[in-house]
């Protein structure tokens, strides 16, 4: 007999409609398929066997995170084929901080009702991440909320596994004074903040299709564009250069971010004028009346990542994050002072 429960879907939850859900997810996930995957999803956990070869001492490193309020974003549009780049991306870009190659991903979808089509469509973006990132998507997890949120509306959150050996890790021992802090561009607000950016512009039906001289789309697909992830660029880094030191630039910007990656004594002195401010933020902060103290202390202002190296290699460093894709800037250097950031 095969499963149903009509008593169960009286009540909310349409328990076909979860298989259903994962059959047409099943290419999406195929797509991530890496070395070390044992399973297919569907089972009651996800297996990996992780290749240690070649490492002295393996260290796993995890991340967890949401994507936060900018989900309305994809509600509002009824797009939900990127949200998930976002549920990845907030896990591997912290992971990648400490050296580590992320090596499989779990997400977890709550949604008020289970619609296949949606549910597939917020996993293919996951899935998109993870082949960015270089990782496996090996399983997860959707749970239908029946009266403890709108039928038409989800959350998604996630974890990654990542590893490192451990005399290989970036942990910001080997800081010191003169080191060079480069930074890698923003693709746009990411995925943080959006509680404020939602107030600015008093987002709804009508205000997210608004369009503005400073923006090349409408407001809302600017806001919705999903966040950059920077797995292989730094891994490719790491392969030549030394990296003592990486910052993640998430909600908290510039001042609560950049001095997790400082030891004691040290500070970072930043050049306003080089970072790479993206039109959105400008925007932003003229329409918002926002102080410019609260827009570093909130968004990435167009920086998504701040790399640390010495500066005998920070013309390599740059050439080699330029061969990645990735057009980075000089944005400091490291000084001697109060754990913090400076602004030149």
């Amino acid at each position: 007999m095969e499963s149903f429960s009509e008593s169960y879907k009286a009540a909310g939850v349409d328990i076909t409609a979860g298989y259903k859900s994962v059959e047409l997810m099943k290419k999406h996930v195929a797509r991530t398929n890496i070395p070390g995957v044992v399973s297919g999803i569907g089972g009651f956990g996800g297996l990996f066997a992780p290749d240690f070869k070649g490492m002295e001492e393996p260290v796993l490193i995890s991340g967890t995170d949401g994507v936060g309020t900018k989900i309305k974003l994809a509600f509002l549009l009824d797009k939900h084929n990127t949200i998930g780049i976002d549920s990845v991306a907030m896990c591997v870009n912290d992971v990648i901080c400490c050296g580590a190659k992320p090596l499989f991903f779990l997400d977890y979808i709550a949604i008020g009702k289970n619609i296949p089509e949606k549910v597939a469509s917020i996993v293919e973006g996951i899935a998109e991440g993870c082949v960015q990132s270089g990782c496996a998507l090996i399983g997860g997890e959707t749970a239908e909320h029946p009266g403890l949120m709108p039928v038409d509306e989800y959350d998604v959150a996630g974890f990654c596994v990542g590893i490192a050996d451990k005399p290989k890790m970036i942990d910001g021992s080997k800081l010191t004074p003169g080191d060079v802090l480069l930074g890698l561009r923003s693709s746009g607000v990411h995925s943080n903040g959006f509680s404020l950016v939602r107030k600015i512009f008093d987002i709804n039906e009508t205000t997210v299709n608004n369009t503005y001289p400073e923006l090349d789309k409408p407001l809302g697909e600017t806001l919705l564009t999903p966040t950059k992830i920077y797995v292989k660029p730094i891994l490719a880094l790491m392969e030549q250069v030394e990296v003592k030191a990486v910052s993640h630039i998430t909600g908290g910007g510039f001042y609560e971010n950049i001095p997790r990656m400082l030891t004691d004594g040290l500070s970072a002195k930043i050049n306003k004028d080089s970072i790479p401010v993206l039109p959105i933020f400008k925007l932003m902060q003229r329409v918002g009346n926002i102080s410019e103290h609260d827009m570093f202390n909130t968004f990435n202002m167009g920086v998504g990542m701040v790399v640390a190296v010495s500066k005998e290699e920070a013309d390599k460093a740059l050439e080699v994050l330029r061969a990645n894709g990735e057009d980075a800037v000089v944005l400091g250097e490291v000084i001697e002072g109060t754990k913090g950031v400076v602004f030149g």
